[in-house]
């Protein structure tokens, strides 16, 4: 596994690599900066130059360029590996508040002269800056922490690591196509999805809207979702199906096979549950949790259907802490085996 984290200056950068040092076993892994590197000179000797990573001693590899970094970690995939951006003396050497800021505005945006080349006001070439990058992290955390160890909470409950974050598995894939169905829906009181599998096959999807023909929800085709009724209030009146119950009728009943598992990003309501057992249903796997999870339970479970809850490591943008906006800084973290 190979972590690559960018962010702005003082973000939690080196924080977050030395947590995955620590407590994960990764080792650290550096590009050259942007001053050229003193040393060996044949490619061989170029290609490994162990370096200090931090104050504690810990070790790890520079590499002279992209492709060699990733040719030595794509043969040793199953390793663990942090890469961090690399700041040259000046960069690292206390400097005015002035100074400051607009380093940081530098690296974070660049500067482009008229020929769209990007410099520092100097020499040396500097990257088009790491918020154009921000869109391709898997996960952007939002650093507002007081302490390091309640960062290391935060990082913790994250479960970096996981393998899913590689490779989803079967609960993860499926779940996220139930999401991905979700926004089909034209539901204007909440959107759900539902994937019908059996054997890791999907025998159908499904999500919730009014009928075929009828007007769509969100075009007024619903009085009850339309109106201001609050959420288990007049359902009798409702013309959405719900997700399950597309899914259920898609597949038909011939197709629903002993085994079947029926994965819904929102938990089953009351009706839907009993409709999933009297078609033979195995298992539902759920996401989110409803306002009568403990009804629909007890209904699944008399009827020898499991229920359970899975939630994927969390992405996107994760938020947490105690610091005013002021002092915020974003850690973004690209996670995934070497291409």
């Amino acid at each position: 596994m190979l972590i690559g984290i960018c962010g702005s200056i003082c973000a939690g950068k080196h924080t977050t690599a030395e947590y995955l040092v620590q407590q994960h076993g990764f080792l650290r892994l550096h590009l050259p900066s942007l001053i050229p590197l003193a040393g060996p000179k044949t490619d061989d000797e170029r290609r490994l130059l162990p370096s200090v990573t931090d104050e504690k001693g810990t070790r790890g590899l520079t590499f002279p360029d992209v492709n060699a970094m990733l040719d030595f970690v794509t043969k040793r995939w199953r390793e663990h590996w942090v890469l961090t951006d690399i700041y040259d003396e000046t960069t690292l050497d206390p400097s005015p508040l002035a100074e400051f800021v607009f380093t940081n505005d530098l690296q974070l945006y660049g500067w482009a002269n008229a020929d769209n080349s990007v410099h520092n006001g100097g020499s040396l070439p500097v990257p088009a800056g790491i918020a154009h990058l921000l869109p391709r992290a898997h996960l952007q955390i939002l650093n507002q922490h007081r302490s390091i160890h309640d960062y290391h909470r935060l990082l913790d409950s994250l479960d970096l690591v996981s393998p899913i974050r590689l490779r989803p598995t079967w609960d993860a894939y499926f779940m996220t196509l139930a999401s991905l169905a979700s926004l089909r829906s034209n539901c204007m009181k909440r959107r759900v999805g539902c994937v019908l599998v059996h054997n890791s096959r999907i025998i159908s999807t499904g999500y919730n809207g009014t009928p075929r023909n009828l007007t769509n929800c969100n075009e007024g085709g619903c009085g009850r979702c339309n109106s201001a009724n609050s959420g288990g209030v007049a359902l009798s009146t409702c013309l959405c199906l719900h997700a399950e119950e597309n899914a259920l009728l898609e597949a038909g009943r011939e197709r629903i096979r002993e085994g079947a598992i029926l994965y819904c990003d929102t938990c089953p309501c009351l009706t839907c549950s009993v409709k999933i057992a009297q078609v033979g249903v195995k298992e539902v796997v759920y996401s989110q949790s409803y306002n009568m999870d403990d009804a629909s339970r007890q209904v699944l479970n008399e009827a020898g259907v499991e229920l359970r809850q899975f939630s994927p490591p969390r992405s996107g943008l994760v938020s947490a802490g105690t610091l005013p906006e002021s002092c915020r800084d974003l850690v973004a973290l690209t996670n995934g085996r070497a291409p």
